[in-house]
């Protein structure tokens, strides 16, 4: 039933359990990263020194490296084959800069294979910026008009979103399987300094799970209200 006693029960039973699931992750990510921030790595190499070996290994001496403001703001951009790092990423010689730096190459490289998990989901990035503006003004009119396509339409773009942030799922998870790969294999880390590279792309890979299960308990919910509408 969607509604108990005036509650939404949608929101209850789906929706509270997963924004709990991305503010643990988001504690865990931020706490992770900056524990191993202050842990150097024993060879002394920044995240900008680690990025430029992996992605030259890898032949692809063409992506950029660019240094950004903020904090965990690291990311690969495929359409301008330019690498960003964050400021700690890029200059501090840590376990976690590393890692980050190592994980954002690792999707460099999965673009330069044709990795099908990121080719799609670069895809569909335009209908994502799409429904992200037409979904709640469609599902609201809905609503308020009693209009089950108008509602049956912004589930429709909505459920584009969710299935972004399912696809993401195997594109990070690979990235990071990657990325420690290399790090091992390239003599970058040593075999005790595994684990909190590990630790560190293990607490960021949560936060992706954390955005998918609100993202599907959204849907969750969206479903419920439409079926009460009925």
């Amino acid at each position: 039933m969607p509604y108990l006693y005036g509650f939404d029960t949608g929101f209850l039973l789906f929706f509270i359990p997963a924004m709990i699931l991305a503010m643990y992750a988001q504690f865990k990510v931020q706490n992770t990263f900056a524990k191993y921030l202050k842990v150097p790595n024993r060879k002394g190499y920044t995240g900008v020194e680690v990025a430029r070996y992996i992605l030259d290994a890898n032949g692809l001496n063409d992506v950029r490296i660019e240094r950004i403001p903020g904090a965990l703001t690291d990311h690969y951009d495929p359409s301008k084959r330019v690498l960003r790092l964050s400021e700690p990423v890029y200059s501090q010689p840590s376990i976690a800069s590393i890692s980050v730096a190592a994980h954002e190459s690792g999707h460099a490289v999965q673009h330069q294979h044709g990795y099908f998990p990121l080719i799609a989901r670069n895809a569909l990035v335009p209908i994502v910026n799409f429904s992200a503006q037409f979904t709640w003004i469609l599902i609201i009119l809905g609503l308020i008009m009693s209009s089950g396509s108008l509602i049956n339409a912004g589930i429709i773009l909505f459920s584009a979103a969710v299935l972004f942030q399912i696809i993401t799922l195997p594109v990070e998870f690979n990235a990071s399987h990657r990325a420690l790969a290399m790090l091992s294999q390239s003599g970058i880390i040593s075999d005790d300094e595994r684990p909190k590279a590990r630790a560190v792309l293990s607490a960021a890979a949560l936060t992706y799970v954390a955005a998918a299960a609100v993202s599907i308990a959204q849907l969750l919910r969206l479903l419920l209200i439409r079926g009460d509408r009925d």
